[in-house]
């Protein structure tokens, strides 16, 4: 199952060794800003790569799995991706996806996001898997759109978002439109 190996990139469990990167991505303003965390500390990134280092099993509700996205030519951290079960019961999980903003605009995202999606739908089974954002990531919910997921809902003024109420947006897709999809890219 890993790492996943694309045209231009691996997609491989973190290492001990990724900890500057880490802290290169958690600890940016401009990549937190649009995430549920605010910038970390270099303590809280230490614990950060000790959760993305435990070994997870993907069989159990709240389990995440989160992958470093690696540059194969160069061997520069890219960013991660992340697929989390929401539920087991009813074959549900979530995709997400953080890059590092000079890795942005290259197509790695979406090359690495597809990847979980196959991961989720082909061997974990999943029957839907959501994609959850604050409506003004426009950047994301373009890239959610080009995957193939749909907007299912738009929540005016949702939650508290650094001080001002936010809209939240959720894109889905169902595993047959993963297999539509998946038809489509393969016949051209």
């Amino acid at each position: 199952m890993l790492p996943i190996e694309t045209d231009r990139l691996t997609l491989r469990h973190y290492l001990e060794s990724d900890y500057d990167d880490l802290l290169k991505l958690q600890s940016n303003d401009d990549v937190t800003r649009f995430l549920l965390y605010d910038s970390k500390t270099p303590e809280e990134v230490r614990e950060s790569l000790a959760k993305r280092l435990t070994a997870v099993a993907m069989n159990a509700d709240g389990q995440a799995l989160t992958l470093a996205v690696i540059l194969r030519e160069t061997g520069q951290h890219l960013g991660e991706v992340t697929l989390f079960v929401n539920s087991i019961e009813h074959k549900t999980g979530e995709i997400g996806f953080v890059f590092h903003p000079e890795s942005h605009g290259h197509g790695y995202a979406a090359e690495a996001a597809v990847e979980l999606l196959r991961l989720g739908f082909e061997e974990l089974g999943m029957h839907r898997i959501i994609g959850q954002l604050w409506a003004a990531n426009t950047a994301s919910a373009n890239l959610l759109e080009r995957l193939g997921l749909r907007l299912e809902a738009h929540f005016v003024k949702a939650e508290l978002h650094e001080g001002e109420w936010a809209d939240g947006m959720i894109f889905a897709m169902l595993a047959e439109e993963w297999q539509a999809r998946s038809a489509t890219t393969e016949s051209h």
